[in-house]
């Protein structure tokens, strides 16, 4: 079971629970308000890391490599991949995977990087993937997304994401490889399953269709600030409870 975090408190909370968490580049819309993950900096990754790392104390951490940090050479992904891991202290990294990656993820295994890969829906693609839809509704792009995942799992991936894709195919994915397959409206046919935390705890009015609400935390908030406000208001906040009074000696 995988979540993301990509603070220390949510870290700490979810850290019993999951065997896996990732500092998702997923931070630059939920957290920062960016309308993509393009815009996420490998300075963002590492802060969010390393917040995530004073949390964490039983599961895996694994962080995103942001876009334009891995894809122009396997030594660029090694250097910017080797300084995450300095910085944080994670145990892996997550790059997105097509078949072009199987080099950089070869090399980064080698020289001593676990990588989980991605395939399927790939954000940081989707200005030329057509943005935020599902993937593999045609034969060429089901078989490319499978050839992604085995070229990934022979590069050396301990993992592989497999995000907005059909039953069927996250099936035939899953049969594929021989490592675990997490899925993200992928269905339950594979191996695991991960879901971007706010999202999970309806902390948005809006959230894709392959996520469940677990929580409402988006009115807690507001009934919280709205009470808060009011009292501070009427001068009700703070009472005699939550004020200093020092004897005179």
């Amino acid at each position: 079971m995988c979540l993301t975090a990509y603070d220390a408190p949510t870290a700490s909370l979810i850290d019993e629970h999951c065997d896996l968490i990732l500092v998702g580049d997923s931070v630059g819309m939920v957290v920062h308000g960016l309308s993509s993950t393009v815009g996420v900096t490998l300075e963002m990754m590492i802060l969010h890391g390393q917040a995530v790392m004073r949390g964490a104390q039983h599961a895996l951490v694994v962080v995103d490599l942001p876009f334009g940090s891995y894809e122009d050479s396997p030594e660029t992904a090694f250097k910017n991949a080797s300084r995450v891991m300095i910085e944080t202290g994670c145990q892996a990294i997550k790059i997105e995977s097509g078949t072009y990656a199987a080099e950089t993820i070869r090399y980064l295994v080698e020289r001593g990087i676990p990588v989980m890969s991605h395939v399927g829906l790939r954000p940081q693609s989707m200005n030329v993937l057509g943005g935020f839809r599902a993937r593999g509704r045609s034969k060429k792009v089901a078989d490319e997304i499978i050839e992604n995942a085995i070229a990934a799992a022979e590069a050396g991936s301990f993992a592989v994401v497999v995000e907005g894709v059909s039953e069927v195919l996250a099936k035939k994915v899953t049969k594929a490889v021989p490592i675990p397959t997490i899925g993200i409206g992928a269905s339950n046919e594979c191996d695991g399953q991960i879901l971007v935390t706010p999202d999970m705890l309806g902390l948005f009015d809006w959230t894709p269709k392959f996520v469940k609400k677990y929580g409402d935390l988006k009115s807690v908030i507001e009934t919280s600030a709205k009470q808060y406000a009011q009292d501070v208001k009427n001068r009700s906040f703070p009472s005699e409870e939550f004020t200093y009074r020092f004897t005179k000696k």
